[in-house]
């Protein structure tokens, strides 16, 4: 095995961990709405799920562990996906918003400033922020 199949493996279980996540927060509610499956298909093609493992994620979300990156800003990109899912449905619930915070710190944010950053994702997505805004004011936020 060459080292660049190690490589896309791990970043593979990074992005099938990552999606599993998006699921759990889409189930968070016991229905998957048009809106979040939309979003969960869409996520799904970009992060390379196959079927197969579409319908295993979707059946136990809570299997795949939550792998963050290395990178700050893939992690930061990640938890804009996140909260793009808690929007889907045009609703935020708190056990979304607490399953989210638990996700965050999974991925790394410092437990101390995860509700500060939460709060600032929810109010950037729901400001429709792109990424890019997404980003600088996460990191703004979570400067230490």
């Amino acid at each position: 095995m060459s080292i660049s199949d190690l490589y896309s493996n791990g970043k593979h279980k990074q992005e099938v961990g990552h999606f599993a996540s998006i699921v759990k927060i889409a189930k968070t509610d016991t229905i998957i709405t048009e809106g979040e499956q939309k979003l969960l298909n869409r996520t799904a093609e970009r992060l390379n799920i196959s079927e197969e493992e579409y319908k295993l994620i979707l059946k136990n979300p809570e299997k795949y562990p939550v792998n963050a990156p290395v990178s700050y800003d893939e992690r930061i990109e990640r938890l804009y996906r996140l909260t793009k899912m808690v929007f889907a449905d045009d609703e935020v619930s708190k056990e979304e918003v607490k399953l989210m915070q638990k996700i965050a710190v999974a991925l790394h944010f410092p437990t101390d400033n995860v509700e500060k950053v939460c709060d600032e994702a929810i109010h950037l997505v729901l400001n429709d922020n792109d990424l890019e805004d997404f980003t600088s004011s996460i990191k703004e936020v979570n400067a230490v």
